[in-house]
């Protein structure tokens, strides 16, 4: 008797999985969300057709010292702003970052922030003067010290940006890495409060990046400018799951947690690098030192 129970209640099992998988519906693919450092790359001149719709570049100088590619992330850019001490960056490494140009004050006044937002206690006065009468915004945050000022400029960034653009926003963040480790931490989780908006976070020797778990990701590399080192490491919660292509050392259905294995020191191997994570990674890659 018991074992006729046994061998019904199996089939039952049986017969309930075999229906579940008949009804049950195919995961649906993740959308594929594609990545491309052409900002460390000259402009290319418009020529007025009409091909897939451009990245909406602007930028966020932080209170460190401005890496070497500034002008150019300055030049790709439709809308700049300063987080508060980032004011006097711009106004004391932009000359030296222009060699070819002898006259300072041109220099300071082409380079002119739109924006200059933040609490307002490191921007000194001088500079604050000088950026408000050549027009610059001015924006005092002094009464919300809960965020910092890299969120800040994110959301007046958000806010200014029209719904058409938002799709291809594309935030860079000059000075983001070096100094404090703190300070360096607090960027990295504004990465993460701002997940669905591409933030890129850059200093001289590398950029960083959040690649959402919610996406499928395909990352052009521009071997001129960048590589070959580089990196996955999640963030927020381990990751049960990581596969990769175009590395050197492949990730492949594999477990990355701190406390175990983390994906540092890895080699870019071709042109695109494929990421696919059931938990939100970020990727880093080293910028090439240009002769």
């Amino acid at each position: 008797m018991i074992r006729n129970l046994i061998r019904y209640a199996y089939r039952s099992l049986s017969y309930q999985q075999l229906n579940n998988s008949r009804s049950a519906k195919p995961m649906a693919e993740k959308l594929l969300m594609t990545h491309c450092s052409s900002f460390l790359l000259r402009p290319p001149s418009t020529n007025g057709e009409n091909g897939p719709p451009s990245v909406t570049y602007a930028l966020i100088i932080l209170n460190q010292r401005l890496p070497r590619f500034s002008p150019l992330l300055w030049e790709h850019a439709k809308i700049r702003l300063c987080a508060d001490g980032g004011a006097n960056r711009l106004f004391d490494n932009m000359p030296e970052l222009c060699p070819q140009e002898d006259n300072v004050s041109v220099i300071h006044e082409r380079y002119k922030p739109d924006v200059i937002k933040g609490d307002m206690d490191s921007i000194r006065p001088e500079v604050k003067s000088f950026y408000k009468n050549l027009g610059t915004k001015i924006v005092d945050n002094s009464d919300d010290q809960d965020t910092t000022d890299l969120h800040k400029c994110i959301t007046y960034i958000r806010d200014f940006v029209s719904d058409e653009d938002k799709p291809n926003l594309c935030i860079l963040v000059a000075g983001a890495l070096g100094g404090r480790f703190d300070h360096e931490m607090g960027n990295i989780n504004t990465l993460c409060r701002f997940s669905t908006t591409r933030i890129v976070l850059l200093s001289d020797d590398c950029l960083i990046q959040l690649l959402p778990s919610s996406r499928r990701h395909e990352i052009h590399i521009q071997s001129s400018v960048e590589g070959p080192h580089c990196g996955l490491i999640p963030i927020g919660a381990p990751s049960g799951s990581s596969t990769t292509t175009g590395l050197q050392w492949d990730l492949d259905n594999t477990e990355m947690r701190f406390g175990g294995l983390v994906s540092t020191s890895n080699i870019v191997k071709g042109e695109i690098v494929t990421v696919r994570s059931d938990s939100d990674l970020l990727w880093t890659i080293s910028l090439k030192k240009q002769p």
